[in-house]
């Protein structure tokens, strides 16, 4: 009898510990990534208006493949065929209207609707005086990657730039930041270090939407751009891209998957110093390495950091194309246990102190300024300051930037 009542009271202790745990992670996924409906992007809102605030307009598209709607019909096609609206002209920013380009492009036409295809990123970065020739809107609907230095963001500025000298009205059809809309992290961009690669000073990872990241350029850098955001529908500022029902489509060559999406901000910086991040192999920002680096080495000393979110794994590789292409590499990958957690900025901090330290012949650290953007940060790392104080040395910049976004936000 005694046996039976322990069996009895052991497979009741496992039926309620089973209950907690289902009702934590019921909690936690509610939480993190649940979602009562699937996310309509602006496309989508904009073809539910019945193309209202487009008619009786002759419209430019500034748009790419990631241009789709919820039925998977491309942007140009649905403008193409809305009535009422007139598309005369199309485009395209880095990689072209397919995605597929890592090179310089020149206009085209596009063999589908015959229209032309101006690029922006040629001999040209900006639209011309004649490209906008019979133009009363531009429409912008791309989907970038919430990151500073990605140049989809500053093709729209530059575009908005345009628009207001010419008087033309500015449309962006938004779309969801694919690493969400709360984590703000890295340094500020210095004031004169702006670029194709850094049209403003905000921190690397933004936590904005496209349309809400073009409020923000309209009013905080003076751009004066007759500006309409077609807001989405059931998007939530918690929500990383799995969260919202939208299937994932690379919006560059190397942004594969939504996990290297995440790691992209801290990974990427390191490419100019001499890093290889996985380009010309299966999974670019999901790994990174070198000829001269030991990755059973640096994946055991960056574990004893216990860095939130990651853990790290000696994975040697043979990048195709790329930095080091057809050299082996010493590697380490990059796994991700808890997204949310990840702070992709002091990531790729602490891996460039630790190859500083270990190869400061074979990485140079001077050369990480191009994407950081903030010559500060990099002479800290350089005198030897642990990352984790370089990250809080960021806060009194992150926590101004914090009060100027959220003039902007869209939603909750």
């Amino acid at each position: 009898m005694a046996k039976h009542k322990t069996v009895l009271s052991t497979a009741f202790e496992f039926v309620i510990c089973l209950a907690l745990f289902s009702t934590t992670a019921a909690t936690q996924s509610s939480k993190h990534s649940s979602h009562a409906a699937r996310v309509q992007v602006g496309l989508d809102v904009l073809e539910a208006q019945k193309f209202a605030p487009l008619r009786g307009k002759h419209v430019g598209l500034i748009t790419n493949h990631t241009g789709l709607d919820s039925q998977g019909r491309s942007t140009v096609d649905v403008l193409v065929h809305a009535a009422g609206v007139q598309l005369v002209a199309l485009f395209s920013p880095e990689h072209g209207l397919a995605g597929r380009e890592d090179e310089k492009l020149f206009s085209s036409k596009d063999p589908s609707t015959g229209l032309p295809v101006f690029s922006l990123y040629g001999d040209n970065r900006r639209p011309t005086d004649d490209m906008l020739v019979g133009i009363d809107a531009l429409v912008f609907d791309v989907q970038d990657a919430g990151v500073r230095f990605y140049t989809y963001t500053t093709t729209m500025a530059y575009c908005m730039e345009a628009a207001a000298k010419h008087n033309i009205t500015f449309f962006v059809l938004d779309r969801p930041n694919p690493i969400g809309g709360e984590i703000v992290e890295g340094p500020m961009l210095d004031p004169d270090k702006t670029a194709f690669t850094a049209y403003f000073p905000m921190p690397v990872r933004y936590g904005l939407t496209i349309g809400e990241l073009a409020q923000l350029f309209n009013s905080e850098n003076h751009i004066g751009a007759n500006l309409h955001v077609i807001a989405m529908k059931n998007w939530h500022r918690n929500y990383f891209f799995d969260s919202t029902g939208i299937k994932w489509i690379p919006p560059s060559p190397n942004l594969r998957t939504t996990k290297g999406a995440v790691l992209y901000p801290g990974i990427e910086i390191l490419q100019n110093a001499g890093v290889s991040v996985g380009r010309g192999t299966q999974t670019p920002f999901e790994e990174f390495g070198a000829p001269w680096l030991n990755g059973g080495d640096v994946a055991s000393a960056l574990n004893e950091r216990h860095l939130p979110g990651v853990h790290f794994a000696d994975r040697p590789f043979i990048p195709i194309s790329g930095l080091y292409s057809g050299e082996r590499c010493g590697g380490v990958g990059i796994r991700v246990t808890d997204r949310f957690t990840v702070r992709s900025m002091r990531i790729g901090l602490e891996i460039a102190a630790l190859l500083q330290k270990l190869y400061p012949k074979q990485f140079d650290a001077a050369k990480l300024l191009l994407l950081v953007g903030n010559a500060d940060t990099v002479q800290q790392l350089q005198s030897g300051v642990a990352p984790e104080k370089i990250v809080a040395n960021w806060s009194a910049d992150l926590a101004a930037f914090e009060q100027v976004r959220r003039k902007y936000f869209l939603y909750k």
